[in-house]
């Protein structure tokens, strides 16, 4: 819910999805030591806000949200603060963040209600539903993936897959 959050900010908040973010080793080596999930941007690499918010809900990408945080606030921190006050426009009595990407953080909390409030708020709009919704999507082509990026979302692999690995019993 958190990257859903993060998606929902930034769509309100980026008015070209052609913009872009330039990664940065500091950026990335965290996310590496972290074992965060990832869409696997490189340092160097310049990608579009289109692209980062399509790698933060297809495969959980932190890199994906630490670029959307970038370009919108300037720093993660800075983001978390409008996330913040979106959940409080929200009427959300129970969320707090301290990240925009969902990694533990003993005070980063919500309840299933207020998940309900900001995945109905995100289906309502546009860009976000279709975001949402996609099954694949293949980023800009770049020096350091030259046929770009092909994005397969986790939650229909999850749905799919786990299911015929299982012989049909998704219980196991």
């Amino acid at each position: 819910m958190t990257k859903i959050m993060t998606l929902l900010v930034a769509v309100e908040n980026i008015d070209n999805l052609k913009d872009t973010y330039t990664f940065t080793y500091d950026d990335i080596d965290p996310l590496v030591v972290e074992n965060a999930s990832r869409a696997d941007f490189m340092e160097d690499e310049t990608v579009t806000a289109e692209d980062l918010m399509y790698a933060s809900i297809l495969v959980s990408g932190a890199d994906g949200t630490l670029g959307l945080s970038n370009i919108v606030a300037g720093s993660e921190e800075a983001f978390v603060e409008l996330m913040n006050k979106k959940a409080e426009e929200m009427g959300l009595k129970n969320t707090h963040f301290t990240n925009a990407s969902g990694l533990h953080d003993k005070n980063h909390y919500s309840t299933v209600e207020d998940m309900a409030v900001i995945l109905k708020t995100a289906v309502e709009n546009e860009t976000c539903k279709e975001i949402l919704s996609a099954v694949e999507y293949t980023t800009s082509k770049t020096k350091q993936h030259e046929e770009g990026i092909i994005l397969r979302s986790l939650v229909f692999q999850r749905l799919t897959d786990y299911y015929v690995e299982n012989g049909g019993d998704v219980l196991g």
